[in-house]
């Protein structure tokens, strides 16, 4: 089956994505200039949400870092093996994320970033383990290579990977690992509106450079900081046959296809991406969620419903605007082109309700939380 989420997130002065300037990241589309936040951004805003975590339990999830090193030498001393031995061997581990072998410059990172699951980390610590067993002297563990940590490493096609890792993937040019290609995609996230980017121009000011005997007075120091204010359509889809497979030597991986879509969206809802918070505090609640089943898994994004710039009027505002403009565009999907919908669960903030066409099984939700508890039933 195939779920896809489209999600409407009005937005007051934030800057949640930044470019290499500093300035959000902005994009064009329809001729015009639009907000946006980057995909990538997204999906570590929600792997990494205090929700997600909470949900699936962190001893149960992925970590993406280039310390492999270190972990596994923490890992060893766990176990026993001398600090000064697991240490020597941080810099031969450093070679095992690509497939030439080749050791970092300090040793102490790998070249490449790579989402582990904790028994990636434990299959290259007991790999080393066994390098180590069969040395009796600390100039044994100097002569061994990154190679032959890489060749000692096995099973990578067949070891159990986390359910962030079985959604979101990762590329890898190590055989140690396996490839995996994710079962959600995520769009860019890009505003219903028109964008005009704006700048903050902020002052900080020294404590006590103030009073009547204090010859400097003002600022202890000046910038400024760009920002904008938009409603950001959000599209992703789930593939739970992809996440099935993805997930087939994990335990319960049943369970787990069931229960991760109806954690995925209150994740979706409930979390924001980090940039500038301490400054803005952007945290609102999403104004329209729209969920969709197929057993015909044609993914139908609904950005071109937002082609033309949504403009709020005196009759509705920004967020109205657009539920209508999301509520049209899938009411002309279904007529123009048809494609079957075994599932469609609508929740929006305001009062109205969706038409929902006779062929398709639709229901209007009257809250997220009956949203998600529709959606388990579905996932079940």
């Amino acid at each position: 089956m195939l779920i896809e989420i489209h999600m409407l997130t009005n937005y007051p002065p934030t800057n949640l994505n930044r470019d290499d300037t500093g300035a959000p990241k902005t994009c064009l589309f329809g001729g015009e200039n639009r907000a946006r936040i980057s995909s990538q951004c997204l999906k570590h805003s929600w792997r990494t949400s205090p929700v997600f975590i909470d949900a699936v339990g962190a001893e149960n999830l992925g970590i993406r870092t280039r310390q492999l090193p270190e972990l596994v030498a923490e890992k060893l001393r766990e176990e026993g093996v001398d600090p000064e031995w697991a240490d020597m061997m941080k810099a031969k581990i450093s070679g095992i994320a690509n497939k030439a072998g080749k050791e970092s410059k300090d040793g102490s990172t790998t070249a490449q970033m790579i989402f582990y699951a904790p028994e990636d980390i434990a299959a290259v610590a007991g790999a080393v383990k066994g390098l180590l067993d069969d040395c009796s002297t600390l100039a044994d563990v100097k002569k061994l290579k990154a190679k032959s940590v890489l060749d000692a490493i096995k099973d990578a096609k067949t070891r159990p990977i986390t359910v962030d890792i079985a959604l979101f993937g990762r590329m890898v040019t190590s055989d140690a690992f396996a490839d995996v290609d994710g079962a959600m995609q995520v769009a860019h996230a890009v505003s219903t509106n028109k964008v005009m980017l704006e700048s903050d121009f902020f002052t900080a000011m020294d404590d006590l450079l103030a009073g009547d005997t204090m010859e400097d007075l003002g600022a202890g120091m000046m910038g400024e900081t760009g920002y904008d204010s938009s409603c950001y359509y959000v599209y992703a889809s789930v593939d739970t046959d992809e996440l099935k497979k993805n997930l087939k030597n994990t335990p319960d991986a049943d369970v787990l296809t069931e229960k991760i879509v109806p954690i995925l969206v209150e994740t979706m809802a409930y979390s924001d991406p980090g940039g500038k918070q301490n400054s803005f505090a952007g945290h609102p609640l999403p104004s329209a969620v729209l969920i969709e089943c197929k057993e015909k898994k044609i993914p139908t994004s609904r950005a071109n419903a937002f082609a033309k710039p949504v403009r709020p009027g005196y009759d509705a505002d920004l967020i109205e605007r657009s539920i209508e403009r999301l509520a049209d565009e899938t009411a002309r999907m279904d007529t123009k082109f048809g494609i079957p919908v075994a599932k469609r669960l609508w929740f929006t903030s305001t009062e109205k309700e969706i038409p929902l066409p006779e062929n398709c099984d639709g229901e209007n939700c009257a809250t997220f939380p009956d949203l998600i508890a529709a959606l388990r039933e579905v996932a079940k």
